[in-house]
């Protein structure tokens, strides 16, 4: 072969080596928009991954008019979505899995090697270049498993802040819940302080006996406890809603006075297993997980017994003869000892162990979304029933007291009495609008990622014990 042909040859390799090697790139987002697509599409909500100082100062500016007023609970996830650090570290999991997607289409570094030897006055110079030519036939096979994972990588993202947003909303109602609490034991324990002033005045004078001041006195004495109790929690709320929003202790966070009204009616349950499985990102998940795992236990199944196969150029000059020694080397791995059995046996116990986890998970989603509409349900019927039913009654007999109380037909610590006896419906009333809106969020992602905590799990202040009437 003359020295032109093995110049074009060699130019000829190397440009299809480096045109193989240009297909591997990074994507200029980092594949973040398949997140905020897929959050959008569930959520209607944006996020955003900050990479930069000028992407922290667009994310400040963007919050700010939101903590400018009464935070709804849109603007709580908004916010959250967008400064949730925890969240910005699994956005950074994206770049990582793309180093892996693109790694896995580059070649690898062909290998030169440059030998010496001498005997005598004779000198011989080999000189080699081996080029990885197994990784070359594998490298479509191995770019696609890598491919998946990184579609993978993009949904467990796009996961992370369904849920970030999930615990945010639940977060929200359960401290406008303890606010709302809170507001109403401080109005309980300054009635329950001018009843236990008016008893100490009245047994001073002789008007009231010993075992009714006591009464008084003692649930006076369990209203300060009650309303201490009742503080911690709306703090304990609203601390945890500004870690999830990612706000410095300086911001302060303003809640709405009360928690939102009802809905006029619920929703119904209408293919919402069948919404589930198409939109539920870890039944989502299951099924690529599961394609993956095919194609890795093809790959296997396909190099069980070759999985080194390199290919070598060869030159040898002597310098005592003008005569050049030229060829080529193969080096093959053999399978003696051992056939890939137990690589290929790994592989399908692996794939069978995705076939069952798919399986299950697509049970668990239709068990959760029923799960999920009936507690809506309940928690709807229950909250509209205190609504309608429970408060207005209470307040008809306060009415009614407060009428005898004006005839001087009962005395002013009966009319304190029925006033008290009204903490236990306005808490338990408080308590089952938060849960009805705490199971909408949690039906919401039950339709689109595994759901959150169940049910009830927020804290509230219990009812004091009221004092026997008189």
């Amino acid at each position: 072969m003359t020295r032109t042909a093995l110049f074009l040859k060699t130019t000829a390799l190397g440009a299809a080596t480096l045109a193989l090697a240009g297909c591997a790139s990074f994507s200029p987002d980092g594949g973040f928009d398949s997140v905020q697509t897929l959050t959008k599409e569930r959520i209607g909500k944006d996020t955003r991954w900050v990479k930069s100082d000028a992407d922290k100062a667009g994310v400040a500016a963007a919050i700010a008019p939101l903590l400018a007023k009464p935070l709804t609970v849109d603007d709580a996830v908004t916010v959250a979505l967008m400064n949730n650090q925890g969240l910005q570290a699994s956005y950074s999991e994206l770049g990582i899995s793309e180093a892996n997607l693109v790694q896995a289409g580059r070649i690898r570094n062909p290998v030169f090697s440059f030998g010496r030897l001498t005997r005598g006055s004779e000198i011989e110079i080999e000189r080699s270049l081996m080029l990885p030519v197994m990784s070359l036939l594998t490298m479509p096979v191995v770019t696609r498993i890598e491919r998946r994972s990184f579609e993978q990588a993009q949904l467990r993202a796009a996961g992370d802040a369904l849920r970030v947003a999930d615990e945010t909303r639940r977060t929200y109602f359960s401290a406008v819940a303890a606010q709302e609490s809170a507001v109403y034991m401080e109005q309980v324990k300054l009635a329950a302080e001018a009843a236990a002033e008016l008893a100490s005045r009245m047994a001073a004078a002789g008007n009231f006996s010993k075992l009714d001041h006591a009464r008084e006195q003692a649930f006076y004495a369990d209203v300060v406890v009650q309303l201490a109790r009742a503080r911690q929690t709306s703090t304990e709320q609203r601390e945890r809603l500004t870690r999830l929003m990612g706000l410095p202790g300086a911001l302060a966070v303003q809640l709405p006075n009360r928690l939102p009204e009802l809905p006029a009616a619920p929703r119904e349950a209408l293919a919402l297993e069948a919404g589930a499985m198409q939109n539920r990102l870890d039944v989502i998940m299951a099924r690529r997980e599961l394609s993956g795992l095919a194609s890795s236990l093809g790959l296997t199944k396909a190099t069980r017994f070759v999985n080194l196969l390199d290919v070598s150029y060869l030159r040898n000059s002597f310098n005592e003869s003008p005569t050049r020694e030229k060829g080529y080397e193969i080096e093959l791995q053999i399978p003696l000892f051992d056939w890939g059995g137990a690589r290929v046996a790994r592989a399908e116990a692996m794939y069978m162990q995705a076939v069952q986890r798919a399986s299950e998970t697509a049970v668990n989603a239709r068990s959760e979304v029923r799960e999920a509409y009936s507690a809506y349900r309940t928690t709807y019927d229950v909250a509209r029933h205190y609504r309608e039913e429970i408060v207005p009654l209470k307040q008809r007999i306060s009415a009614e007291q407060l009428l005898r109380y004006n005839g001087m037909l009962i005395s002013v610590f009966e009319l304190l009495a029925d006033s008290r006896s009204q903490v236990l419906s306005v808490n338990a009333s408080i308590e089952a609008q938060r849960d009805f809106w705490m199971a909408e969020s949690a039906l919401q992602m039950a339709q689109t990622g595994r759901p959150g905590a169940p049910i009830g799990s927020g804290k509230a202040p219990s009812a004091v014990a009221e004092p026997a009437e008189h």
